[in-house]
């Protein structure tokens, strides 16, 4: 298998993601290359740098970069030799099996989008966020910053997509899925959530178990939980802010350094025709490690292929 990866990707870049590269490589199995890709002399300098072994690696030319505040459309268009636009080049055509960056994050839909494209039946890729749980398990979130106006369509497809990432990712037998509302009661909510359950209560399509409140994020009442990526992205921006807060004030235990983003390191983009994995702009070389661990894990589980699959 090879794993791409954006040596450019990140605020602290090529450094963060070589030496997170190196890290990997004890994770990785027989078989497994990681393929970088950006410039080939700076990447094999600091693999030296840092005492790596350049033959551990596979490289791909790209001497362009694409900056973290660039548009993303005129920049896939204005730099077709970008570490970006070479990656989903090669992904598209099936010289890499997942294309992971910790960069431009809208640059890295957009490329998605354009040249592996959605998967047909999908009205809206998108990505999710890992929740711990008390009881040691991980939870789902989706979406939590792409698509932050939805349709109630588009958020039952969330609870498919959800589902068969919590499942043959995580391991999460036939997961369990509820809907982020303020109330339990089917006729609570807005206009989208009341519509959104209608369409939800009788599927067969995943395991719904209704409404889920806040409080309830962090329980086991739900495996898989579904909003629009408004309401995520401010979950998920609330749950790192409270880990920060907890660290500084030396209040960490088992379960809330489990709150780390770097132990987690990336996303996958739900929805589209490859394996594209999208980090946090700050990523440390830990987290540039676990969204490689994390990329090889999704391609092994041919998620794309389930979920072309489910939406027949």
């Amino acid at each position: 298998m090879k794993i791409g990866l954006d040596i450019y990707g990140g605020d602290f870049a090529p450094d963060v993601t070589i030496e997170g590269a190196i890290k990997a490589l004890e994770g990785l199995e027989e078989g497994d290359r990681i393929v970088l890709i950006g410039d080939e002399n700076k990447a094999k300098t600091r693999i030296e740098s840092f005492g790596g072994n350049i033959t551990d690696f596979d490289f791909i030319h790209a001497p362009d970069m694409i900056e973290m505040d660039a548009h993303p459309v005129k920049a896939l268009k204005q730099k077709p030799y970008s570490s970006i636009s070479v990656g989903f080049h090669y992904l598209a055509n099936g010289g890499i099996d997942a294309f992971s960056s910790a960069g431009n994050s809208g640059a890295m839909m957009v490329g998605a989008m354009y040249s592996v494209k959605a998967i047909n039946g999908v009205y809206r890729p998108c990505i999710t966020s890992v929740m711990p749980r008390e009881d040691g398990g991980v939870g789902i979130i989706l979406d939590v910053g792409v698509i932050a106006d939805c349709k109630p369509d588009v958020l039952y497809q969330f609870g498919i997509l959800g589902s068969l990432y919590a499942e043959y990712v995580y391991g999460i037998k036939n997961p369990k899925v509820g809907l982020l509302n303020i109330g339990e009661e089917e006729e609570k909510g807005n206009l989208l959530t009341q519509a959104t359950y209608k369409m939800m209560k009788d599927t067969t399509d995943f395991n719904f178990v209704g409404n889920v409140e806040g409080r309830d994020i962090m329980d086991s009442t739900a495996d898989v939980i579904v909003c629009d990526g408004f309401t995520g992205n401010v979950v998920l921006k609330e749950a790192e802010a409270f880990y920060k807060m907890m660290a500084k004030r030396g209040l960490l235990d088992d379960y809330f350094r489990r709150f780390n983003y770097e132990l987690y390191g990336g996303t996958p983009i739900l929805g589209v025709n490859g394996n594209v994995l999208i980090g946090h702009g700050i990523s440390s070389a830990t987290a540039i490690k676990n969204m490689l661990l994390l990329s090889r894990d999704v391609a092994k589980a041919k998620l794309p292929e389930r979920i072309k699959n489910a939406f027949k």
